[in-house]
């Protein structure tokens, strides 16, 4: 153990193995809230999804960040392959499932509490899909760098670092403030 690196593939097993039992742990609670419906069932749900989602957006602010970095580091330098190994893992061990886990608890918590109705609700939803489309863009962005192949900028992804922020504000502000 001693002398291993964090990009060896000995420690990207475990960090896979922990992450999927937190994930099997997490799928369990919620087979247990749903199987006993407590009478607070919406709580939990809510507080599940505000977990997911606080999950989501870390990740969504880090990984420009890194992308900034990595854009700076020479192709091929150990440096590179470092940040190549830290994208993925963000992106598949926190980023997809968080994004997962809010788009499934905050559908189901629009259908049975909202009835999918409500502008504020509407353009929440239209929110949410925009800071979707920017995963994806991240996702793509992660498979680049994963081939040498970014052809972006640390300018470029500075300002897209800003996105998921302004995109979280106005969710925060449809939700709270519903002002539609």
């Amino acid at each position: 153990m001693m002398g291993e690196r964090q990009t060896d593939s000995a420690p990207g097993n475990r960090a896979r193995l922990r992450a999927m039992i937190a994930l099997a742990a997490f799928a369990a609670l919620l087979g247990v809230l749903f199987a006993s419906r407590p009478d607070n069932l919406y709580l939990w749900i809510k507080a599940v999804h505000i977990i997911a989602v606080i999950s989501w957006m870390a990740a969504l602010l880090y990984m420009p960040r890194l992308f900034i970095y990595h854009t700076d580091a020479p192709l091929g330098s150990p440096q590179s392959e470092t940040f190549k190994v830290m994208e993925l893992r963000l992106l598949r061990v926190i980023m997809n499932p968080a994004m997962m886990i809010s788009w499934g608890l905050g559908l189901y918590l629009a259908w049975d509490i909202y009835g999918f109705r409500g502008g504020w609700l509407h353009a929440k939803l239209f929110f949410v899909l925009l800071l979707t489309v920017v995963h994806v863009h991240f996702s793509r962005a992660v498979a680049a760098f994963g081939r040498d192949e970014n052809r972006r900028n640390a300018r470029y992804w500075r300002l897209m670092n800003e996105a998921p922020t302004l995109l979280m504000i106005l969710i925060v502000i449809m939700v709270v403030v519903k002002p539609f």
